[in-house]
This record gives C-alpha cells, structure tokens and sequence, in this order.
C-alpha cells in the first residue's frame, strides 16, 4: 500500500496557536493518540476561523463541514509537550478547500504531524452544498485556486 505523502508551500500558513498535551490525550503506548491530535487538529481550526472572524454557522444555516482530514505522523509527541499548530489555507475550488496543519514542538524544533481538512461550505437547514461565501474568499486573497 502506498504512503500518504502531505507537502504544502511555506506562504499557505497564516495562523498559528499553541496547545500543551494533556496527561488524558496519552494511549496505550505512552504517547499523544491519535483520537487526541484529530481533535487537537479541529480545535487549532476553530481557533483560525475565530480569528479570522469566520462564524463556524451563520444565521442562515450555512457553515463550513469537513469532508475528508488526511494525517501523517513523523514523531511522538508526549504529556505536558507544548506544540506548535501553523495553520493556512489552499486549494479553493466554488465550494470550499483545504484547511492545512503543520505540528511542530517548538521545544526542539521536531515535526510532529502534517495534516489536512477538506471543507465545503454547507447550509444545514436545506442540507445542501452551497457556493463559498465572497467574504470567506475576500479573507485569503493569496491562496492557490484549483478548477
């Protein structure tokens, strides 16, 4: 089986937040599980929509649903480890795009994780795809576009 490989350009990031591993977030194998970094991971995206002004729903039901998230693991994180989440956003299509991750433990400079979350824009009350916002877009001039 081939290996998922996740590279994303330097300029995409533009958010980054810190987070400390908590003693709960550790497994089995005395390390950060991976249930742990996915909601790490949405909780850094949160945290970059909040900033950005980005409402997770607005008023007319519309809202952004993640529709794949895709992680590659290069180190072990463990308790009480503060980690780096640079955050940014590429890929726009009509609909949505890729929200992208970069873990890393300023500690000792060590990648932890790569990861990425496909969106779309989304209207829960019609439950329907809908086209993304002119103010989203208006917020991430420089991203990349793909048709």
């Amino acid at each position: 089986m081939a290996r998922l490989q996740l590279t994303f350009p330097e300029d995409q990031y533009c958010y980054t937040t810190l987070m400390t591993v908590r003693v709960t977030d550790i497994n089995a194998a005395n390390h950060l599980g991976n249930d742990s970094m996915i909601s790490m991971i949405s909780e850094a995206r949160a945290r970059f929509l909040f900033e950005y002004g980005v409402a997770e729903t607005e008023r007319d039901g519309t809202g952004i649903i993640v529709t794949d998230l895709a992680t590659v693991y290069r180190a072990e994180a463990h308790a009480r480890d503060q980690l780096l989440f640079e955050v940014g956003v590429m890929d726009f299509n009509k609909y949505g795009g890729d929200v992208i991750f970069r873990v890393t433990r300023p500690k000792d400079k060590c990648t932890i994780a790569l990861a990425k979350q496909g969106f779309v824009f989304y209207n829960y009350k019609t439950s329907q795809v809908v086209g993304m916002p002119d103010e989203f877009r208006g917020k991430f001039d420089r991203v990349n576009w793909v048709d």
